[in-house]
């Protein structure tokens, strides 16, 4: 009984360390943060790397070549360490049919448009080599449009997407950061919505790893 009353002691103690230092910290990191700058607007590049859309017989597939993506995130403070944010970004490239010994072949060409808002909580500041950095996760939830074509065909659709990210900030100066953000886009290609035919497409992957610059205003 003593022994559980010690844990239990122990454990309070420990919570009320971590709150306490967990407030600390943020108070440093607002103080750091520019007077008055509740907005960030980042414009960024990167690489796109799709999942499967359907497995087929035997070993085939149907995906998206990998390809660069281009977008912009908004984001608005609501707590020293909480942001809601907006994203929308752009990604064209083949779809291809991938085929045992043959590997993947172009069969038509997909613009994907991805849009999403979320919540972003940043992990108080910390200082490598000088520079101050500030790790975050964001999750949230939106769509992807598909535009697909190829010679007279042309279908498209608009699937709902979850999405899940992990990136830092590093400060360049009082307004200016460079962000690296890796985000996993997580949804379902509808065959239905855009072939009019009743086929399950499985659920996808759909990594984005990009570099942005970091505006704060």
């Amino acid at each position: 009984m003593r022994l559980r009353s010690f844990y239990l002691t122990a454990l309070r103690s420990a919570v009320a360390i971590a709150t306490l230092s967990t407030a600390a910290q943020a108070q440093k990191r607002a103080s750091a943060l520019p007077s008055g700058k509740a907005f960030d607007l980042t414009p960024y590049v990167g690489y796109m790397v799709s999942g499967s859309l359907v497995d087929g017989p035997l070993g085939t597939s149907l995906s998206s070549a990998p390809a660069p993506v281009y977008g912009a995130q908004i984001g608005m403070r609501l707590a020293p360490n909480i942001s809601i944010v907006g994203n929308l970004a752009t990604s064209s490239s083949d779809i291809e049919a991938g085929i045992p010994f043959l590997g993947g072949i172009s069969v038509a060409q997909s613009r994907m448009v991805l849009y999403d808002g979320g919540l972003q909580l940043d992990i108080p500041v910390t200082s490598i080599a000088g520079a101050s950095v500030s790790p975050f996760i964001q999750a949230g939830a939106g769509a992807i449009r598909y535009d697909i074509t190829q010679a007279f065909i042309d279908v498209d659709a608009t699937n709902f997407a979850a999405n899940v990210g992990l990136g830092a900030d590093m400060a360049v100066g009082k307004t200016f950061g460079v962000r690296l953000m890796a985000k996993d886009y997580i949804g379902k290609f509808d065959f239905k919505d855009a072939t009019m035919f009743d086929f399950e497409g499985k659920t996808t992957n759909n990594f984005a790893f990009s570099a942005g610059l970091r505006m704060s205003f």
